[in-house]
């Protein structure tokens, strides 16, 4: 059967949400982009390293880039041929790849076009022995009709201990103190440190590892809250932790504790404006990504007391400076991107994606691909109109959702005069899904991957069909998007029914958006939208 990439649908163009308002006196705008195209940082020049584990028999081939657990090994060894080869330049990767049906990499090996064009179509799947996927080119992978696995479960326990290592070394002065003591010196006087019973902790991003720093919190004594305005309540009520506001945990906290992904929304979310809205003297934690901090707010905030001290395992730039203020501030303590570095966390993650990459060897879907799957191209002709509209109208209509509200139900309805069995709408509910998720998180959402995702997140999609009269010369006629028991940014977006609707259609091969809330509207959804009530 003919297949085509759908590389195209997973990379839309950015989309300029409105100006919304309930009344003509007030309104908000801002813009939402997605994030920018893939790069790669270049590697040192080393000496390659090779040892291969080569069987006799018919065997794929496993190319293994840099260093796997073995655990990890064992179990590529028992499926597939399997060459160790470390420290490659991109010619002698690009010599190799071609007689490998998979590859495996960390973070120092970078996968170009040029790779993906070497192979000669014979690469099957790249594997990521961890979460980013940075230094690898998605869009020639799944142009090449290669699957791309990373191991994003395997280190969540792994980082929010370190988050805690951190939370506890900070509060007491740990590193200061080794290092005064090392220098010859007894300074109990100057290190006295602060107690965590009692005081309250707002972990910022309630995802796995926010939720997993939150339970080891509250086992300290530590009041726990939490802002996620996408989590669900009911989910953190769970393990005794509140939900709030975005300004209210800046006002409350003690201590912050980072965990949200970095989007285009959560860039230098911590700037010189939320540093002022602090209690004096608070206590922040950074295990999730360093550019969720503005760093040079970050040392200003140090410098006046509003912060009393960091501890940060992350940074814009990685490695930072050797004179970086941020990194030499005394009242800093620093450390490089451990978060992930266990030795039970390398295992699991070497394990994680040696199943990964053998599940897809054999054909098996998995639920960690980060990329594109081949769809046959007559359905991807006939649909992609449609996909284009679902993606659209499910980032529309998460961003009408008011912070906070949090997003657990969204029912979708496809009307058609087709009859329900010939109408899969797999296709349709990923990008829909792809839409709800990705302006708020980093989670690469794909015909692969949605349902997981969507699970993960606590999020419950579900589905109806209309059989409508007339010709099904169209497979659809239109789609509705609705987000109930949330509030919303746009008053206007509330039905009758009191649920955030947006309803779209395509005409002549373009995307419109044709019902808002009770309104009846008719607007191309390409290009810019902007959304507003105006009273008369």
């Amino acid at each position: 059967m003919a297949a085509t990439s759908i590389s195209n649908l997973l990379s839309t163009p950015s989309l300029k949400k409105s100006s919304f308002s309930s009344s003509s006196s007030s309104s908000l705008s801002w813009r939402i982009s997605l994030p920018s195209a893939f790069t790669a940082v270049p590697r040192n020049t080393r000496r390659a390293e090779s040892f291969v584990v080569m069987a006799m028999d018919a065997k794929p081939t496993v190319l293994v880039a840099e260093k796997l657990g073995q655990a990890g090994l064992e179990l590529l060894k028992d499926f597939a041929n399997v060459d160790c080869s470390y420290n490659l330049s991109q010619e002698e990767l690009c010599t190799k790849i071609s007689l490998c049906d998979a590859l495996i990499v960390r973070s120092g090996t970078k996968v170009s076009r040029e790779v993906f064009e070497s192979s000669g179509g014979r690469l099957k799947v790249v594997g990521r022995a961890g979460v980013g996927i940075d230094n690898v080119d998605l869009s020639a992978a799944t142009e090449h009709g290669c699957l791309v696995v990373n191991a994003p479960t395997a280190n969540t326990v792994a980082a929010a201990e370190h988050g805690i290592a951190l939370l506890t070394a900070m509060a007491r002065n740990i590193a200061q103190a080794d290092a005064s003591v090392k220098a010859g010196k007894w300074l109990r006087n100057k290190y006295v440190g602060v107690s965590l019973v009692g005081k309250t902790l707002a972990v910022m991003g309630f995802g796995k590892v926010g939720s997993e720093v939150a339970r080891r919190a509250k086992g300290l004594g530590m009041h726990v809250i939490a802002h996620d305005p996408y989590a669900p309540a009911d989910r953190a009520r769970a393990i005794g932790v509140e939900l709030v506001s975005f300004d209210e945990a800046l006002k409350t906290a003690d201590f912050i504790s980072l965990h949200m992904p970095l989007t285009p929304a959560t860039s230098k979310v911590l700037n010189d404006e939320a540093f002022a809205k602090m209690k004096k003297g608070v206590r922040i934690v950074n295990v999730a990504r360093g550019g969720v901090i503005d760093e040079e707010a970050l040392v200003r905030a140090l410098n006046t007391g509003i912060v009393a001290q960091a501890a940060l395992d992350v940074f814009t730039v990685e490695p930072p400076s050797q004179d970086s203020p941020l990194v030499q501030h005394e009242n800093v303590t620093a450390t490089p991107h451990l978060g992930a570095s266990t030795m039970e966390a390398q295992e699991g993650v070497a394990i994680e994606i040696a199943e990964a990459v053998v599940g897809a060897l054999k054909g098996e879907l998995a639920a960690t691909a980060v990329n594109a799957p081949m769809v046959p191209a007559e359905v991807l002709s006939e649909l992609a109109p449609y996909v284009v509209l679902a993606e659209k109208l499910g980032r529309l209509a998460v961003q009408l959702v008011a912070g906070g509200s949090g997003v657990k139900s969204v029912k979708v309805t496809y009307a058609s005069a087709r009859a329900p069995d010939d109408l899969d709408t797999r296709l349709l509910r990923a990008m829909i899904t792809k839409g709800l998720i990705e302006p708020i998180s980093s989670v690469f959402v794909n015909l692969v991957n949605a349902d997981f995702t969507a699970k993960q997140r606590g999020l419950r999609i579900t589905e109806e069909r209309i059989l409508l009269d007339g010709s099904p010369e169209n497979p659809l006629e239109f789609v509705q998007v609705q987000i109930a028991n949330v509030e919303s940014k746009f008053a206007s977006a509330i039905s009758e029914s009191g649920e955030i609707k947006v309803v779209g259609m395509v005409k002549d091969g373009i995307p419109h958006l044709t019902k808002v809330g009770s309104f009846e509207v008719d607007v191309s959804m390409e290009g810019s939208l902007i959304l507003c009530r105006q009273v008369d």
